[in-house]
């Protein structure tokens, strides 16, 4: 299999982008609590393939026929960061004396973030070109549709498409809890297939604008839109329907950053399409937006607020046992010890400082490398495309503060997969900047990422 495409006009060979697509179909298609038969510890298809995307990259890099990038990219750099930092965590906490239980939930949790790690390189060097990112996204955008619409059927029309996805070789298993369909306010709060109604909505939050971007790119080139349309108009659908306070918060993130790179036409058509679409809401499903409105109107006495701040004296005390490295990843067990509905807490009684750091320093070069793609562009599509990236990276940054957002794979997985998609889209453009300039000698092409035979083909560039 190779991991690049072939020249332009040739057959498409499978590639880094066809693997990374099928790691998003098991993500988001099979439901969550399907995990793997027979294996030590439990494994979804997702997880496994993730694996195997750590594997193609590394046996990638012992040769050049397999077309990956090589060189240097700020992304590759601040995820071997932040494996480090990871793996450090990791033998601190096994040095001394763990539970067996507990020590069986580190192993699990490096074998999960060991997957994380092959999903951004694999999506940093291995999906070449932006054509082929955009082809990711579009996998990702039509599977979450694909998702809504179970959302849909679980909150309209009270029906679990989940309950019937039962597949030879796998076992049920749960997230949180056993049921895909919770409440809140009298109201239906449904996960379709992912693990619990906030990581459901959290994740609309973060897909919903790549929907929309594709939307408006593929009308500005004259290509059918109207599907991209569709596929917003469900998962914001999704998003309302998982009623989570996080995903709003997330979606008005993207929408502020969003707003300060669109053009001032776009941001009222745009406002124009969330009145229509709350409009569709309120006739959908009654009574929705108004426990939306007194989810933050009564935020000041909320149950679910208040659970989230009553254990932060506990875990600081937590925290001062093992401030520098932690604990040990994964072994806060929520059902052995007190339940940290905040990432940044988790993680500091986890993974102390260092674990934080790296975090959420993994994260801001994402947001970093995306942006400095966007001033490498002068095509708007790709300046949306690269501000779209950004914003969708700052959501887990907020949404780490208002949940455990690293215990739930789905938003987990995405988020590796745009910062990936970060360091992607910049090797694109300095490959394309490369290409655009006269004569590219071997040192810049290098550093853009392209191969030597991809520069003899290229041939001395205009003027």
């Amino acid at each position: 299999m190779r991991i690049d495409s072939s020249l332009p006009g040739s057959r498409r060979h499978a590639d880094g982008a066809t693997l990374v697509c099928l790691f998003a179909l098991a993500l988001l298609l099979i439901p969550a609590r399907l995990v793997l038969r027979g294996l030590p510890m439990s494994l979804t298809l997702a997880d496994v393939v993730a694996l195997l995307l750590l594997l193609v990259w590394l046996l990638s890099q012992f040769t050049i026929t397999l077309g990956a990038a090589k060189g240097a990219n700020p992304v590759r750099t601040a995820i071997f960061a932040y494996g480090m930092a990871f793996l450090t965590c990791y033998g601190f906490a096994s040095l001394g004396y763990l539970p067996s239980d507990e020590l069986n939930l580190a192993d699990h949790s490096l074998v999960l973030f060991a997957g994380y790690v092959g999903l951004v390189l694999m999506m940093c060097d291995g999906v070449r070109g932006r054509d082929r990112l955009d082809f990711v996204l579009k996998t990702v955008v039509v599977a979450g549709a694909i998702v809504s619409v179970v959302a849909v059927c679980q909150y309209l029309l009270e029906f679990d498409p989940t309950t019937y996805m039962s597949l030879p070789g796998f076992r049920h298993t749960s997230v949180e809890g056993t049921e895909t369909v919770m409440s809140r306010a009298d109201l239906r709060r449904v996960a379709a297939t992912l693990g619990h109604p906030i990581e459901f909505g959290v994740f609309c939050s973060m897909v919903l604008p790549f929907a929309a971007h594709f939307a408006l790119q593929a009308r500005d080139r004259g290509e059918p839109w109207r599907r991209w349309w569709l596929c917003a108009a469900l998962i914001a659908a999704g998003l309302m329907f998982s009623v989570s306070r996080s995903a709003v918060l997330g979606t008005v993130v993207v929408g502020a950053v969003l707003f300060t790179g669109w053009p001032l036409r776009r941001c009222l058509v745009s406002l124009g399409a969330l009145a229509v679409f709350l409009g569709a809401m309120k006739v959908a499903a009654p009574g929705l937006l108004g426990t939306f409105y007194n989810l933050f109107a009564n935020a000041g006495s909320d149950d679910s607020i208040l659970y989230r701040t009553h254990d932060y004296p506990f875990a600081l005390t937590e925290v001062t046992k093992h401030p520098l490295f932690g604990r040990g990843i994964g072994t806060w067990y929520p059902y052995k010890h007190q339940v940290f509905d905040n990432q940044y807490l988790l993680s500091l009684v986890e993974t102390g400082v260092v674990g934080v750091v790296a975090f959420v320093g993994v994260i801001v070069c994402g947001v970093i490398v995306a942006l400095r793609a966007r001033r490498l562009s002068r095509d708007p599509n790709v300046r949306n495309l690269a501000l779209t990236i950004a914003a969708c990276l700052l959501v887990p940054l907020v949404g780490a503060a208002t949940f455990d957002l690293l215990s739930y794979p789905g938003v987990t997985s995405l988020m590796f997969l745009l910062i990936g998609a970060a360091g992607s889209l910049l090797r694109a453009l300095k490959a394309e900047n490369a290409a655009a300039s006269p004569a590219p000698t071997a040192a810049v092409a290098a550093r853009a990422g392209l191969r030597p035979e991809a520069v003899a083909q290229l041939g001395p560039g205009p003027g």
